[in-house]
């Protein structure tokens, strides 16, 4: 694709964001989009975000586990980048009507102390660069109409990425055995599903190190402070006014997350 086919697509999911409206899929409109080119278009997507004064704060895996490949029809990881207008904190509620058609899923984010650059990057340099994992909520959102995506659609997207809650229990990945620790997600008191965190690519280090070295070869490095969302150990849960949502991780802690008003979809 040409740079002014790049610009136009990036511009249009922009858009999209700004105005809480969708688009039909990419691939509908331009059916010969590489992944090369969707995460150009991603690309262009963030720079306008940046433009608009949010700066960037992390990186996010998604599209990791089988029960979310299964929903979404997509069978192999997106990536994207987070942005400080993304963030929530424990105990937020995160205004619907910011969003257009929002689902919600548990994992563990890796706040780092050191930069790190693919490619080369294993789980073990992930765990020795990582200062704390957090239990965390990605509110995933598509700009692409009735989430109808394929992986160029969603890469061009910024992975599907809304929003995020981070936890505050804070845990060290040395100490904790991040493969095995168990997930378990509550909805309105109820128990809506388990997980655990060898689901996510065999363990969510592994999942870390795929994208530093993914972006290590498109020359994106991980940078010490930044937030890394290792990809989903939960089904995605669709949220809707009043509904609360507590993810537990054994041996770490909770997050916990409200949601308020309704989505534009």
């Amino acid at each position: 694709m040409n740079e002014e086919q790049i610009q136009h697509y990036g511009d249009a999911l922009y858009d999209a964001w700004r105005e809480r409206r969708t688009i039909a899929p990419l691939l509908e409109q331009e059916p010969d989009i590489t992944l090369a080119d969707a995460y150009r278009i991603q690309l262009r997507y963030i720079e306008r975000r940046v433009a608009a004064g949010e700066t960037i704060v992390g990186k996010k895996i998604g599209v990791t586990s089988k029960p979310v490949q299964d929903f979404l029809g997509v069978f192999q990881p997106d990536f994207g980048q987070l942005t400080s207008g993304m963030v929530y904190q424990e105990g937020d509620v995160i205004d619907l009507g910011t969003l257009i058609q929002p689902k919600a899923e548990a994992e563990l984010a890796f706040v780092l102390k050191e930069d790190l650059q693919g490619p080369g990057v294993t789980a073990m340099d992930v765990i020795r660069a990582t200062d704390y994992v957090v239990p965390c909520f990605e509110i995933v959102d598509s700009r692409i109409t009735d989430w109808k995506i394929r992986i160029q659609d969603t890469v061009a997207d910024n992975a599907s990425c809304g929003v995020y809650v981070l936890g505050k229990a804070k845990g060290d990945p040395r100490k904790l055995d991040i493969t095995l620790a168990g997930m378990v997600l509550e909805k309105n008191g109820e128990l809506h599903s388990t997980g655990v965190g060898a689901a996510v690519q065999g363990s969510p280090a592994n999942a870390v190190a795929w994208l530093a070295n993914t972006l290590g070869e498109l020359g994106i490095p991980f940078k010490a402070g930044e937030v890394i969302l290792s990809g989903s150990q939960s089904a995605l849960v669709p949220v809707a006014d009043g509904d609360e949502l507590v993810c537990t991780v054994g041996g770490l802690g909770s997050c916990r997350v409200k949601f308020s008003g309704r989505s534009a979809v």
